[in-house]
């Protein structure tokens, strides 16, 4: 097996990775209150370097929030804002943007230090080079997504939000997967095509499937009508919408159908990991015990902080606990997944 790390420089790379991973969980934590806080478009330009410091003068201040004044968002929705209230929503964008600057600081200066020292394989390094581009990939699509908010819309693209999470996760999954490699010894593949261990696989999809239709409901405020569970006010399809009348092309515009397949897609997951757990037991796979004991409590965890944010009227705290726990889900399926590759 190649050798993928100097042994004199492990605690240090595991201490890297940790400190990656617990930042990207702070930015996907902030990263939804601002979306919950509809704080994602108070800041209209994108300044890389003189986005650093936030308004320190009166007239600073003044500056940025006649520019929020000229997008769709203020003049629709919040024309009464007062100044105070304009600074809470700038402050969730602008901590959520330094905290996206400071993931790239504290990847690449380790990394060049890594990469000088030789501490890490060649091969390690050109991974690890890759996930740094996507770190830069993720600012720029982060300003894609504000973007979108900023001409006609009174809030951003669903489709653009669901981009810039599904990055977010892709790449604290990678993080997570070298993370184990260093810290057990092996060499697994992240994600490769070939057909073994299809299950684990089809699960991993399911599970970003579901991330993709959460930042759906997000993005649309799906989670703020048909607020009863097990039904949807009654009826097992939302009694808004009729089959005759749906437009194919506009079927995932539609916050209701949203929300009817967010449902649908968390029962299907829940089955499923159901069904695996019932053939690890009845195969007596004890290697697997503790990743799915870890699973199975996440996904009753999640299943049910989505319900009581439902029932909640989406409740912004509530919400956001909905919205953590999915990173700890990740966790738990990610690390299944690892477990389930032989050697």
């Amino acid at each position: 097996m190649e050798i993928i790390l100097r042994k004199e420089y492990s605690k240090f790379v595991n201490y890297w990775l940790i400190s990656l991973l617990s930042l990207i969980g702070v930015i996907v934590i902030v990263g939804g209150l601002t979306r919950l806080t509809d704080s994602g478009l108070s800041i209209t330009t994108w300044d890389i370097f003189q986005g650093i410091l936030p308004p320190l003068t009166n007239n600073q201040w003044e500056e940025v929030f006649n520019l929020y004044k000229k997008i769709p968002q203020y003049f629709l929705l919040n024309e009464n804002m007062t100044m105070s209230e304009f600074k809470v929503i700038y402050y969730w964008e602008y901590i959520h943007r330094i905290l996206g600057r400071l993931l790239g600081l504290l990847f690449f200066i380790p990394f060049i230090y890594i990469y000088f020292k030789n501490i890490l394989s060649k091969k390690y390094n050109q991974n690890l080079f890759f996930l740094f581009l996507l770190i830069l990939l993720q600012g720029a699509v982060g300003w894609y997504m504000v973007k979108s908010g900023l001409v006609e819309n009174t809030t951003v693209s669903h489709y653009r939000l669901a981009i810039h999470l599904n990055l977010a996760f892709i790449l604290f999954s990678a993080i997570f997967w070298y993370f184990l490699n260093i810290k057990l010894k092996k060499n697994k593949i992240f994600f490769d095509f070939q057909s073994n261990n299809v299950v684990a696989k089809i699960f991993i999809f399911l599970l970003f499937l579901q991330i993709t239709f959460g930042a759906f409901t997000s993005g649309l405020d799906a989670g703020k009508i048909y607020q009863t569970w097990p039904l949807m006010n009654n009826y097992f399809f939302p009694d808004d919408l009729s089959f005759d009348n749906l437009i194919f092309s506009q079927i995932f515009n539609e916050p209701s159908f949203v929300q009817f397949v967010h449902r649908k897609l968390a029962y299907i997951i829940f089955v499923y990991v159901l069904a695996m757990s019932f053939f690890i037991f009845y195969k007596k796979e004890k290697n697997m015990y503790n990743s799915i004991y870890f699973l199975l409590l996440m996904i009753f965890t999640q299943i049910a902080l989505g319900i009581f944010t439902l029932l909640s009227g989406a409740h912004i705290w509530i919400a956001s606990l909905h919205q953590i726990s999915t990173i700890f889900l990740l966790i738990s399926s990610i690390y299944f997944y690892y477990k389930s590759l032989k050697s």
